[in-house]
């Protein structure tokens, strides 16, 4: 890995990287950044993960805005975010001279089809009449729906979304590897090491832990009715789905607290921060402003429509709907949760998670937050400079500029990447270590049983106690709930615990 790599005077940006200065457009950063001018053909990745390709001289397109998309549709892939902000500027006499001069080329009918799919504007071109359809997506490249046929251009549009909310996800080495692995499976391996007995016990406890780490990732300690209210849901996560703005709604309800209960989307700016000093905020994110929402949210729910139709990976469904929910905060309270909920909803629904069990993601995700809050801050984080913005003394913010762009088509490759980190260890640990507590915790109980016949509950608090003081009673416990043993069966029975759980 390269981390500096020097700048040159010889090297011209191209592609994406010509169109932004040309236009000044203030977008999110883009995953490839294309220069021209070397001597040889250069691919450096740069610290944070993003790929600087330095190419020959002779692959300069020139100083035509039009040949650099045609560029960058070739070695810079899809970004909607950059080509709607070039489409609202580009000379369009120009893009139209371009398309009629070769309207059968892959690119030229790619830019012909995104420029109207994103303008809403149709260029004064004839529909093509004869040529084989093209997929507007490679699908080696990126992850794809089964498509639509668009007669106009002979496009196949087989993009995750649509005008109004519509992701990108890169087929990276990362995300293939996932794949391959077929974490579904190996979850299915896994359960079939243990007797039934182990996973019906199991499943309770992961319904639980899953509620309380979801809560506590929000710094929210729910009471008994909350907690049950939650698990009752998580329940049947696995039977409806709950991608409807109805169905959303009334989610949203049975999760917080009645006096926070929203009827529809929000309709005030919302956004994330902490207080660092007396009237001063650190601002973490900033939602779509609420003028934007409804129509944010009709394209998130027509997306997953389409992602389900189409049987689209499960974790890349989920991945694109949860976190673009949650980037979204379409509601006053219980965003955080419903994102989370929404997770287990598309993985259940879809066969991923063996039936009747929930993978305790939340707790995954609250052991590594670091890993979570790098997950959502890839987004997150260079948005909070592109947005213009106000905060008055009471908190109340106001958004001046255009935004809802940036939430309409974000590349989302690094959080699938994320979450498919986050199942895998719930599988391979969170699962494990549950299911081989429980196989521990009988051969102690029958252990401790043969040593002094105890009542069960005696025996559970005995265990208890020794496991959260390092494998040893505390004397004030001895004495208050066990004085009636001797200091033989207390050893015996303590050795039993620690060669159990060493």
């Amino acid at each position: 890995m390269v981390k500096d790599f020097p700048k040159s005077d010889k090297f011209r940006p191209a592609g994406y990287a010509f169109l932004i200065q040309q236009f000044d457009l203030q977008v999110l950063p883009h995953w490839h950044t294309s220069e021209t001018g070397g001597s040889v053909h250069q691919r450096i990745v740069e610290s944070d993960g993003r790929i600087r390709e330095i190419l020959p001289k002779d692959y300069w397109p020139g100083d035509v805005q039009v040949n650099h998309l045609e560029f960058a549709l070739k070695y810079d892939g899809i970004n909607l975010e950059i080509l709607f902000g070039v489409f609202s500027k580009i000379d369009t006499e120009e893009l139209v001279s371009w398309i009629t001069a070769k309207p059968h080329g892959q690119y030229t009918r790619r830019v012909w089809y995104l420029y109207e799919w994103i303008t809403g504007k149709q260029l004064q071109i004839g529909d093509l009449t004869n040529g084989n359809y093209v997929d507007l997506l490679n699908k080696d490249g990126y992850y794809t729906t089964q498509g639509r046929r668009i007669r106009r251009q002979r496009i196949r549009d087989n993009m995750l979304g649509n005008s109004k909310f519509c992701p990108v996800v890169r087929r990276t080495e990362t995300m293939l590897k996932f794949e391959n692995s077929d974490l579904s499976k190996r979850c299915r391996n896994i359960l079939a090491g243990y007797p039934a007995k182990f996973l019906k016990r199991a499943v309770s406890y992961l319904y639980t832990k899953e509620t309380k780490s979801s809560f506590a990732i929000e710094h929210i300690t729910p009471n008994a009715t909350r907690t049950e209210r939650f698990i009752s849901l998580l329940h049947i996560a696995g039977k409806d789905d709950f991608v409807n703005k109805d169905a959303l709604v009334d989610l949203q309800n049975r999760i917080v607290d009645p006096r926070y209960a929203n009827k529809d989307y929000r309709d005030n700016q919302n956004y994330v921060g902490e207080m660092v000093a007396w009237q001063q905020e650190k601002i973490h994110f900033i939602s779509p402003r609420p003028q934007d929402i409804s129509d944010l949210m009709k394209g998130l729910i027509l997306s997953h429509e389409e992602m389900d139709k189409s049987q689209l990976h499960p974790v890349i469904h989920a991945a694109v709907v949860a976190f673009g929910f949650v980037f979204m905060h379409p509601f006053e309270d219980g965003n955080g949760r419903i994102h989370r909920f929404l997770i287990h909803n598309i993985l259940a629904r879809h066969g991923f998670t063996p039936e009747g069990l929930i993978f305790p993601i939340s707790a995954a995700m609250l052991n590594d937050m670091d890993a979570y809050d790098t997950a959502l801050e890839s987004f997150s984080k260079p948005l909070i400079p592109l947005i213009d913005y106000t905060l008055d003394e009471d908190g109340k913010m106001n958004v001046r500029n255009q935004t809802a762009f940036y939430y309409r088509y974000p590349d989302m490759t690094i959080i699938a990447e994320a979450l498919f980190v986050f199942i895998r260890t719930t599988i391979e640990k969170e699962l494990v270590e549950e299911l081989n507590f429980l196989k521990n915790y009988d051969v102690t109980k029958k252990a401790i049983r043969d040593i002094v016949d105890m009542p069960d509950r005696q025996i559970d608090l005995f265990i208890r106690f020794c496991l959260q003081n390092h494998g040893v009673i505390s004397s004030k416990k001895r004495k208050s709930h066990f004085a009636e043993l001797t200091e033989d069966e207390v050893q015996k029975m303590q050795s039993a615990i620690q060669k159990a759980y060493q």
